[in-house]
């Protein structure tokens, strides 16, 4: 069995240089800019990116048009316990009206008995 050698200052120093030459290959060798395929991908990203945002503005709108149809409903239930609130007052005061016209009618009644009597 063989022993392990040890890398070397030389040993280590070359690898360094051969990871960098390698890194700078793998950079030269990418497409470019302006190259058709990048292009593509780059409208492709593009245009779902305008997608993202078209859906995104159109689920904003939903939200607001809901937000709206649920304070619109607020208002008209407020609207409507407003109405049977005045309804209610409306209706207690006729009924108070109509008991203290039935009690005049019996004070007077009772105030007639009495003058008949004496």
């Amino acid at each position: 069995m063989s022993g392990f050698r040890e890398p070397g200052f030389a040993d280590r120093q070359k690898a360094a240089q051969q990871a960098k030459r390698d890194i700078l290959n793998k950079f030269r060798t990418q497409p470019g800019y302006d190259d058709p395929e990048v292009a593509k991908r780059r409208a492709e990203r593009e245009a779902a990116a305008a997608n993202r945002e078209k859906a995104r503005l159109a689920r904003e709108a939903e939200k607001a048009e809901a937000k709206r149809r649920e304070e619109e409903a607020a208002a008209a239930e407020a609207t409507r316990i407003a109405r049977e609130k005045e309804e209610e007052a409306a209706r207690l005061a006729a009924a108070e009206a109509d008991q203290k016209a039935k009690r005049d009618a019996r004070y007077a009644a009772r105030n007639e008995r009495s003058k008949n009597k004496r």
